[in-house]
């Protein structure tokens, strides 16, 4: 951002500092302009033709602006990438365990990654790796859905899943009928009870 002897085009579009628009102006009379304010001129629009500057405090500019940065940053919500690590042969309790913490996750917005490690022999049957990681993923299918299939690099065979579960389509309820009974016998035996 330029301010004052900075700015080095020819004529400036000027905003005083209670925000009306002055004018167009000679570089050098919206300097006089700033300094008989006491205050100093920013070109805050430098791609407009002719650019435009403001007159106002500088430090006091500046000041607005971290604040307003400060305040978008709180307002965004960093997606982190947690990870649960799972063997071949993890019991169940403990994947329910880890499961319920791969929910916590989510549902704080942060996606999952669930890792299978394999150690030495476990290597010649990643399918048991495999049915861990899907039963995982098949208990976290109504808070969250898989982003990347399975992937097996190296010794680890690693899924992220994302907040959202996939829609369901709806289905017609099948309505309860007795066999021989027409919709007309069955609002007659409802108004009857």
């Amino acid at each position: 951002m330029r301010i004052n002897r900075q700015i080095r085009a020819p004529r400036v579009r000027v905003i005083d500092k209670d925000g009306r628009q002055v004018g167009i102006l000679s570089i050098m009379d919206a300097l006089m302009r700033a300094e008989e304010a006491g205050l100093d001129l920013i070109e805050i629009a430098p791609s407009a033709h002719p650019p435009v500057c403001k007159i106002i405090d500088y430090g006091k500019f500046r000041y607005q602006i971290a604040k307003k940065e400060k305040e978008s940053k709180k307002a965004q919500h960093q997606v982190k990438v947690k990870e649960i690590k799972v063997k071949p042969n993890t019991d169940e309790h403990d994947i329910r365990f880890k499961t319920k913490h791969a929910r916590e996750f989510i549902a704080k917005g942060n996606k999952v990654r669930i890792t299978c490690v394999f150690r030495g022999r476990e290597m010649q049957h990643p399918e048991f790796g495999e049915r861990v990681v899907q039963r995982i993923c098949d208990d976290l299918a109504d808070v969250a859905m898989v982003e990347s299939p399975p992937k097996l690099l190296g010794k680890n065979l690693s899924v992220v899943m994302m907040p959202g579960a996939k829609k369901k389509s709806p289905q017609a309820k099948p309505e309860s009928k007795k066999v021989g009974e027409s919709k007309h016998d069955q609002k007659e035996v409802q108004k009857s009870s």
